[in-house]
């Protein structure tokens, strides 16, 4: 169990964004302790990521996107496959052209990434994720190969060939939900994370659960396209994942998002 976040604001909105990607981290700090991460770019840029090994925790406080950016992904990791000691299996994954995060598992990444003849994009890494991705760059962002994947997935990407548009997918089993206000949409695991970014901002979103079998493009805040695919329903759970992994990042970070809510004015 990993969780996601992130944002898609018009550019000329007057939203911080780094308080923010600081909210929507510590919303989902609880997710998992293994590695942190998050993505950024503006519209006109280049998309940028940092990533460490460890929790929120030990990212809040660095945690810096730039006035100008029009989207941005995070992610905690608790890891299944690909070791978190090799940076390029932590999140957010970069294949090609496409910078994505993933919540969930993919049990067929080995296969599809034979099937295509695609090579990993790194010779160590082995997280099940890059196959989102992989097929993603290699499609153009068909929602027909979403169903080509077995396992679970809420998933967010970027495309430095489409430099304005924010990807949101949910296949089966994982949750995500948006929260909308005028020029600026947010994304999550949890309802909870939202609602934590709308007190961090003293803004009021309307939040919904998005569908199984959708995959959205969002652009300046606002959806602009809704897919729909089938996703492949043979993977079952071997157990019950409860949304809580590392309590105590959560409780920590959201100790010192509020000390930065209030330095912010926000």
């Amino acid at each position: 169990m990993c969780g996601i976040a992130g944002f898609s604001v018009d550019p000329e909105s007057s939203v911080d964004r780094t308080l923010a990607a600081q909210a929507l981290l510590a919303g989902i700090a609880e997710r998992g302790a293994d590695a942190v991460g998050y993505a950024h770019r503006a519209e006109t840029d280049a998309i940028s990521v940092t990533k460490l090994r460890g929790g929120a925790s030990a990212l809040l406080d660095e945690l810096a996107v730039p006035p100008g950016t029009s989207q941005a992904l995070i992610h905690v990791r608790d890891f299944t496959k690909g070791h978190p000691d090799v940076q390029a299996n932590n999140h957010p994954i970069r294949h090609g052209t496409v910078v994505g995060v993933h919540n969930g598992i993919v049990s067929n990444d080995d296969e599809l990434l034979a099937r295509y003849s695609l090579e990993r994009a790194e010779p160590l890494m082995t997280v099940d994720s890059e196959a989102i991705f992989a097929l993603m760059e290699l499609r153009n962002h068909d929602p027909r190969a979403l169903s080509e994947l077995r396992g679970a997935m809420a998933a967010a990407w970027l495309d430095d060939r489409d430099g304005g548009t924010l990807y949101l997918a949910r296949g089966r089993l994982r949750p995500l939900w948006l929260g909308s206000a005028r020029g600026s949409l947010y994304f999550a695991s949890t309802r909870r994370a939202l609602i934590i970014v709308a007190a961090a901002l003293r803004t009021r979103l309307e939040v919904r659960e998005m569908r199984e079998g959708r995959l959205v493009h969002v652009r300046a805040g606002r959806v602009v396209r809704e897919r729909r695919f089938k996703p492949d329903r043979r993977y079952r759970e071997d157990a019950y994942l409860g949304p809580v992994h590392s309590p105590r990042e959560a409780v920590s970070c959201l100790e010192r998002l509020a000390a930065l809510a209030s330095l912010s004015g926000a």
